[in-house]
């Protein structure tokens, strides 16, 4: 009987579970929401940006912005206001498809933001790539 123990079939090896790769974005609305987020990120390191409501209204009125681009949980009143001085000035306008503290991590910022007007897109494509949105 011991021979026996000794003779038995090892037990299976445990299988180490391999290094799982970074997710991916699998639907089109993530792939959508990671291409904003790389281009946004690339408005604030190559262009000029006006975050806050006060500083969106400001670029709206003097004609400056070229894009809104306004959070998803966006108070309506304020959502309503923006996009009426933005019909006027004949500016685009994208809702973002997040959260305002979604928004603030995308513009690589470490607080909330609901609105954001672009000025200056610099080397991004963010006011070409977004037609159906924006005009």
């Amino acid at each position: 009987s011991v021979l026996h123990a000794a003779m038995a079939p090892a037990a299976p090896a445990v299988k180490k579970p391999e290094a799982k790769q970074a997710a991916r974005p699998t639907t089109k609305k993530a792939k959508a929401l990671d291409s904003i987020n790389s281009r946004l990120a690339l408005v604030f390191k190559s262009g000029k940006a006006a975050i806050g409501f006060r500083h969106t209204l400001r670029t709206l009125r003097r004609g400056g912005a070229k894009l809104i681009i306004i959070a998803n949980n966006t108070p309506p009143l304020r959502k309503a206001e923006i996009e009426y001085y933005a019909m006027l000035s004949k500016t685009g306008v994208h809702h973002y498809n997040g959260t305002n503290r979604d928004l603030g991590t995308a513009c690589g910022k470490y607080f909330r933001v609901s609105t954001l007007a672009i000025e200056d897109p610099g080397d991004s494509d963010i006011i070409r790539s977004m037609p159906n949105d924006a005009q």
